[in-house]
């Protein structure tokens, strides 16, 4: 019996990694320091964000200053979408991304609809994959941003963003790709992606949170969104959050290292948590690719029939099981994922997921008892639903 509480969440956030608390702890007191002031303080807190600068660009193969700090995933994201939006509006006003974005892009999307510009979705199949044509027969003259994540936040479907990338510069459109989910994960190469503009985020890499990146490729020009300051090159004003940047770059250091063993770790645990629960839980739907070489290692997405998901959530959370019921960031929402709803999963099984996104300090042992939590928690809670029982009763006739 497992007594300590169990953490299936790792998509929504990591534990902080003990390297990076260490590399972090000077600069909230002996070092504390304003990056931006003429003095030894300062010059010490400039010397650490330059060298987490240098770290940073030289995993994912960039210049030191295409690399610009922010403060995580979300407000890069909003700045690349928006920014370029903004920047190029004497072009054209016709901007694509993916229907299953996180909700940073699609809820700035909405807002510049709103301002005038002309928001199209390019379509994904049951899996979540771009359709490559669909994008082509839909990318314009007047097009001047393609978005697409590179991994998914709740199916963890692993986009062709190559090929994406290919097809927005053939039309003269910047391409963008969120990469929060794939940072430390997958190689994020941008030479080899052929992005010009790329986000992350440290919390999901064993990072401090309220920390992140956005890759801008020299030579694209997209506006400031936070203004009044000359930090970032005058980019991006804002107190630089010195702390916060050298446990980024050292998390980033050890995840970048680690990536392959990890890979291969936490995919085990995913393969044989999938492999029982479908085999074990009787009316269950595998949300994403079917070939874990297609998704992210860490992620299974699964849809209960006849069941809320908050239901199942707050039975896995009694057991000490820490899950999500959609993605994390919308998860206290009622309505159901949109992603899911992109990939063509009928409503009601839809408010029926939960994502279980595993890390690195997960056991078998843990996989294995909580699929038989969640074997129990299902037949509880389907006997109490009057959809299963009425399931139940036309199979019987």
């Amino acid at each position: 019996m497992i007594k300590k509480p169990i953490y299936f969440d790792h998509a929504a956030t990591t534990p902080l990694c003990a390297e990076a608390l260490e590399k972090m702890a000077p600069y909230f007191t002996e070092m504390a320091g304003n990056a931006n002031s003429q003095h030894i303080f300062g010059r010490q807190a400039m010397a650490a964000v330059d060298n987490a600068r240098d770290t940073i660009a030289g995993i994912i193969n960039c210049k030191p200053n295409e690399l610009y700090f922010t403060s995580g995933g979300t407000e890069s994201d909003n700045w690349a979408l928006r920014g370029a939006a903004h920047a190029l509006k004497y072009k054209g006003k016709h901007l694509i991304i993916s229907p299953i974005e996180h909700a940073a892009m699609i809820a700035t999307a909405k807002a510049l609809e709103k301002e005038g510009f002309e928001i199209e979705f390019m379509k994904v199949d049951e899996e979540g994959f771009v359709d490559l044509d669909h994008l082509k027969s839909i990318v314009r003259k007047d097009t001047v941003f393609v978005g697409c994540m590179l991994a998914n936040n709740e199916v963890g479907t692993v986009e062709p963003v190559k090929e994406i990338a290919k097809i927005a510069h053939e039309a003269g459109a910047l391409c963008f790709t969120d990469a929060v989910q794939a940072a430390g994960v997958l190689d994020i190469d941008v030479k080899d992606l052929g992005v010009d503009m790329m986000s992350m985020s440290s919390h999901k890499i064993y990072g401090p949170k309220g920390v992140g990146a956005l890759y801008i490729k020299n030579g694209v020009s997209i506006e400031s969104i936070i203004t009044g300051g000359h930090q970032e090159r005058m980019r991006r004003g804002g107190t630089t959050n010195v702390p916060g940047v050298v446990g980024f770059a050292e998390a980033f250091r050890i995840a970048a290292e680690e990536r392959e063993k990890n890979a291969k770790y936490v995919s085990s645990l995913r393969d044989r948590f999938i492999d029982r629960v479908i085999k074990e839980v009787p009316y269950v739907k595998l949300n994403g690719p079917a070939d874990g070489a297609k998704r992210l290692p860490a992620n299974a997405d699964f849809s209960f029939k006849f069941i809320e998901g908050e239901s199942i959530l707050f039975s896995l959370d009694l057991a000490g099981i820490a899950v999500s019921s959609g993605s994390a960031c919308s998860s206290g929402s009622l309505e159901p994922s949109h992603v899911l709803l992109a990939l063509g999963v009928p409503e009601g099984l839809a408010h029926g997921s939960i994502r279980f996104s595993f890390g690195k300090h997960n056991t078998m042992e843990e996989v294995d008892y909580a699929v038989e939590v969640i074997k129990q928690a299902v037949d509880r809670l389907r006997n109490m639903s009057p959809l299963f029982k009425a399931e139940s009763e036309v199979k019987n006739v």
